[in-house]
């Protein structure tokens, strides 16, 4: 009996293998390597941003068409923000909601209630740049069953950016190792994103 237990965990373990190497994912870069809004004003950075762009390790222009979508930071007592994410899937309009805690630096969190959320061992954001009315860039790090992804987001207070605001987003993310593979930009769209309508 204990035998065919280690085989099953080497089969296991050898699947879980493989399927890490058929991902082929780029190494996430140490955090001290990501650069962090000085001076970070938690109170300014809440509300409604728009998704603009998107580069990540587990990212790519073959997954079709990214539509646009919306993430709201909402501030709370103790400095941790309620961050809902709501986006259009199969014409319906979904809502991602989690809390982001503050770390040990402004402007860094740790995802609150992480027990809650399978196969998730830790995950980091960073706010890596941002004036606070127009744009945001942040930085997402998460380690789940064992592989490590990460990626950048552009935000936009709106759903349009200067062109040099999309050139520096993607001079970023190259310089986290990313190509232009691992980099798209979303399609605007109106339902679910703006107000009420469904």
């Amino acid at each position: 009996m204990a035998l065919r237990v280690l085989w099953l965990g080497l089969a296991l373990l050898g699947a879980l293998q493989s399927q890490a190497q058929e991902l082929n994912l780029l190494p996430a870069p140490p955090l001290l390597k990501v650069p962090l809004q000085p001076d970070f004003q938690e109170d300014q950075f809440q509300g409604k941003w728009y998704v603009i762009g998107l580069a990540g390790n587990a990212v790519g222009k073959d997954q079709g068409e990214f539509k646009m979508y919306t993430t709201t930071y909402e501030l709370k007592d103790d400095g941790s923000y309620n961050v809902t994410s709501t986006l259009l899937r199969n014409d319906n309009c979904v809502y991602w909601i989690r809390t982001f805690v503050p770390s040990f630096q402004p402007g860094q969190f740790n995802l609150g209630n992480i027990k809650n959320f399978q196969g998730i061992q830790s995950y980091t954001v960073r706010v890596v740049a941002t004036d606070y009315n127009q744009f945001a860039t942040v930085f997402f790090k998460k380690v789940s069953n064992g592989q490590e992804y990460f990626k950048t987001t552009l935000y936009g207070r709106t759903k349009e950016l200067t062109p040099e605001l999309k050139e520096n987003f993607v001079r970023f993310a190259k310089s986290l190792g990313l190509t232009d593979d691992h980099i798209i930009f979303s399609v605007p769209i109106d339902r679910c994103i703006d107000g009420d309508n469904v």
